[in-house]
């Protein structure tokens, strides 16, 4: 028997919220699915304030119905049926987490640097010890040359986008949409390149500008800002509408 093989996308983009603040808006990142699970934990405790040695993992689909427990440390996140847009709750104990910084900084603010440093029971050195966060040298190093990595390949996606160029916007979640690119680079205040694209209907959410800066004109509501990833350039005719076809 033939083997089947499952070829998928080496990354997934999903949304993080923590049961700390349920009501708070997500945070958007994008993962490789070849760590395993406890590499992803380590990860978020960057972005949830977290402790992967004690944190549960539940997924949702971008409808919001449970999809999965992530619990097994050893597997690899890819896994695990995650796809793009979809997201992940994280559960932990933060206020008691948040308790034990608020202590330390109490503390270390009464200590000088090196009284503190001494000390063995301060938030400090049980990240130390423990190699957790910033002080796991390791995983820092290696989070830094994955952004580097995602910053090129992000680089070379937008190579491709030219301005004026037809294309059709993909997002996750939401409708596919046909726009003309009207930008393409850095905007102030966010991370990475983005397209800036004015859409065929008004579906978008802006007039060309973000925060007071204006990178290109068009009427309120047609224009939008996305990453390289979810633009596609082609053949991409405006829709026509006949209304004869409809009463």
């Amino acid at each position: 028997m033939e083997s089947v093989q499952v070829i998928t996308q080496d990354f997934i983009n999903v949304h993080i919220t923590k049961s700390e603040n349920e009501g708070a808006a997500s945070i958007e990142r994008r993962f490789n699915k070849s760590i395993t699970v406890l590499e992803f934990k380590t990860k978020l405790e960057l972005v949830t304030g977290g402790s992967a040695g004690t944190m549960k993992l539940k997924v949702y689909d971008n409808k919001n119905n449970f999809i999965c427990d992530v619990d097994d440390d050893a597997a690899l996140l890819g896994s695990y049926p995650i796809d793009d847009g979809m997201r992940i709750h994280v559960i932990d104990k933060f206020a008691l987490i948040k308790d034990f910084d608020e202590s330390d900084s109490a503390e270390r603010f009464k200590l000088s640097e090196e009284e503190y440093e001494k000390k063995s029971d301060t938030l400090r050195s049980f990240l130390q010890r423990n190699k957790l966060g910033k002080y796991n040298e390791e995983e820092m190093q290696k989070m830094k040359e994955q952004q580097q990595k995602e910053l090129e390949d992000e680089a070379k996606l937008a190579e491709a986008v030219l301005v004026g160029a037809r294309c059709e916007v993909r997002v996750p979640s939401q409708p596919t949409r046909r726009a003309t690119v009207r930008y393409n680079g850095p905007l102030e205040g966010a991370k990475g390149l983005w397209i800036g694209v004015q859409y065929d209907e008004p579906r978008g959410k802006n007039d060309g500008s973000v925060s007071g800066k204006r990178y290109f004109t068009c009427p309120p509501k047609y224009g939008g800002f996305v990453k390289p990833v979810y633009v596609t350039v082609g053949n991409f005719p405006e829709e026509s509408f006949d209304l004869e076809d409809e009463i």
